[in-house]
């Protein structure tokens, strides 16, 4: 069923339908044999490139939609309701962009920004390390400058479209300390890059992820974005809105499980009765459609005040908290609705379930969030108290 929504441009309501089409007509159809089949759906990248969804949250100079970024997580929400791993995909890709779009030269954002927003090229984000997920700031991957090049060495985990990608946007050690950390845009056939066997994983089968190993890898100086030591000011700083991305999916994930739970619940019968009309279960989808509204609610919200210009990193977190926490819930109740079925492969629920889980790790895990929260909650109110007279 889809969301209700209110936007303030028909042209926006129009696009959020567009993809709605495509991703019930195109995308649905393939998402379970792929995912079986773990299957990574280059062909789709390109079609969404085609119509410009790789591009949307940036701007017209750039090559890209110039959408809000309200608009932009509703998209990502419709792909996600149908194919989590498309939805991750898209937002990784932004995510990959993030830095040539607020560091990039503009001789840089030129040569390299059209192919890149227009779905020509897709990219991979390289920031955690087998030894530093959580904590990037301790990665070992080191950029040594020679001459007019950097010769990067070790190990980035953990990449979306790992050996798929045409590009990697990798973060390696210049110097000491957080402060010592540069971002770089290496394309995937440099000479001693390679990708290492995709993991296997729980969920998001069709998402290849693999550990992009370097060795002796050589990136002229004009491919390092930002000066030297801006890398980790880079890479957390497209983190917040790539949380929103994350965020969106979930909603969208946990809006396809209801979808597929209701549909059950309104034709399969027990005791005489569909079991809709039962009130335990009746209660079980209330709940469900509940969590969703309030993921949507705080995700969007987050999106506004990034649209306004106003700071907005807690809300991210609060928002990527949220919509996975919520995902979880809600995709392991769709289910149970569906009983012995849901834990089959003959429902599209127990796939649900599994990419679900992911959602609370990756863009910092859900712990993360929460030591990001309360850190902004320390930070924004430590005044002293002022008491009544």
């Amino acid at each position: 069923m889809p969301a209700a929504r209110t936007f303030t441009s028909s042209e926006h309501r129009d696009l959020v339908e567009l993809v709605r089409q495509i991703a019930r007509e195109e995308l649905a159809p393939r998402a379970a044999e792929a995912e079986a089949a773990e299957e990574f759906p280059r062909d789709v990248f390109h079609l969404l490139g085609k119509t410009g969804v790789l591009g949307l949250p940036y701007a017209e100079e750039f090559g890209g939609g110039g959408v809000p970024y309200e608009v932009y997580l509703q998209v990502l929400e419709e792909i996600g309701a149908v194919w989590a791993s498309v939805g991750v995909g898209v937002s990784v890709h932004a995510l990959s962009c993030f830095g040539l779009i607020t560091r990039g030269t503009p001789e840089q954002q030129q040569r390299w920004l059209p192919e890149m927003l227009g779905g020509g090229l897709l990219g991979g984000y390289c920031l955690s390390e087998a030894h530093a997920g959580s904590d990037p700031a301790a990665m070992r991957t080191t950029a040594r400058r020679e001459g007019e090049e950097y010769v990067l060495n070790g190990a980035k985990a953990w990449v979306t479209h790992g050996g798929q990608a045409d590009f990697y946007k990798i973060m390696a050690r210049t110097g000491e300390g957080a402060s010592g950390i540069s971002c770089f845009l290496v394309p995937a056939d440099t000479p001693g890059l390679r990708a290492d066997h995709p993991e296997r994983k729980m969920g998001l089968t069709g998402s290849t992820t693999a550990a992009i190993l370097l060795e002796d890898v050589r990136v002229p100086v004009e491919r390092r974005l930002g000066a030297e030591g801006d890398g980790l000011k880079i890479a957390l700083a497209g983190l917040d809105a790539g949380r929103l991305g994350i965020a969106a999916v979930a909603v969208g994930l946990a809006q396809g499980a209801l979808d597929s739970a209701l549909a059950y619940a309104q034709q399969r019968e027990a005791f005489g009765r569909r079991i809709i009309d039962h009130q335990g279960l009746s209660f079980i989808l209330a709940d469900m459609e509940a969590a969703i509204h309030a993921a949507r609610a705080v995700t969007l919200h987050a999106a506004r005040l990034k649209d306004a210009g106003l700071p907005f990193g807690k809300e991210a977190s609060i928002a990527k908290l949220v919509a996975t926490d919520n995902a979880m819930k809600v995709t392991t109740d769709a289910v149970q609705v569906l009983g012995g079925v849901g834990y089959t492969r003959d429902f599209p629920v127990e796939r649900y379930m599994r990419e679900a889980k992911v959602t609370q790790i990756f863009e910092g895990t859900n712990q993360i969030q929460r030591l990001v929260i309360g850190r902004h909650l320390d930070r924004d109110n430590s005044g002293p108290l002022q008491l009544a007279d």
